[in-house]
């Protein structure tokens, strides 16, 4: 309901290469402006308590979305910031849970895996629909278990192209980690320095996207 009432969230998604209503209705992306989500909630009956314990309201009252893009997961809640003066990401407190959507794919032979959601986001809205995002490049125990379920499938490893190198050798890793339970990983190599959100963002498509999986190494 928030989002569409802010123009600088609609604005912000545009910038990030998200468009479609289709994609923002499939993902459930809102907006929280803070402010409002504190009191809607105890009108609903929510005592505040049961607020602070979710993560929802600060120790003080605050609502802790403020201006935040937010994407629901299994079991918590990602809010990404459009204010360069706070931290970019936050989580509720726990777990991040399982890879997003997983059970929209698990059934694919062939699985592309990606680290954030806005990566999620533009696959998705290029038409690439057997994919998934890890939140991060560092897979849970959940997460692990849920690409090694002991069905065959093919794994598109494709993390950012760190300047630093984190992202490769995450890929590299995890690849290494893939084959040794029986499944075929492939690492996708990005441009240096982008990641398929910004890959798609400078002007590249679905058809060069899909070169780059033809061209995957092990």
């Amino acid at each position: 309901m928030q989002l569409h009432r802010h123009g600088e969230a609609v604005a912000y998604l545009r910038q990030r290469g998200l468009r479609s209503p289709e994609l923002i209705e499939h993902m459930q992306i809102g907006y929280a402006p803070g402010g409002c989500l504190r009191g809607w909630l105890a009108r609903l009956g929510y005592p505040i308590q049961a607020l602070r314990e979710a993560g929802l309201v600060s120790a003080v009252g605050y609502d802790t979305y403020v201006h935040r893009i937010v994407f629901p997961l299994e079991g918590n809640l990602y809010g990404r910031s459009l204010s360069p003066s706070t931290p970019p990401h936050r989580f509720l407190p726990g777990a991040k849970g399982g890879l997003y959507l997983w059970e929209q794919v698990r059934l694919c032979p062939e699985v592309i895996l990606v680290e954030g959601l806005f990566d999620y986001a533009v696959l998705w809205q290029a038409g690439f629909r057997k994919v998934t995002c890890a939140l991060g490049n560092r897979l849970n125990a959940h997460q692990f278990r849920q690409l090694c379920d002991g069905r065959a499938r093919t794994v598109y490893v494709t993390f950012d192209a760190d300047s630093n190198g984190s992202g490769q050798q995450a890929a590299h890793w995890l690849a290494g980690r893939l084959r040794e339970e029986g499944l075929n990983a492939c690492r996708v190599s990005l441009p240096d320095g982008h990641d398929p959100n910004s890959f798609f963002i400078q002007g590249d498509d679905a058809q060069q996207f899909q070169r780059l999986l033809e061209e995957a190494r092990p």
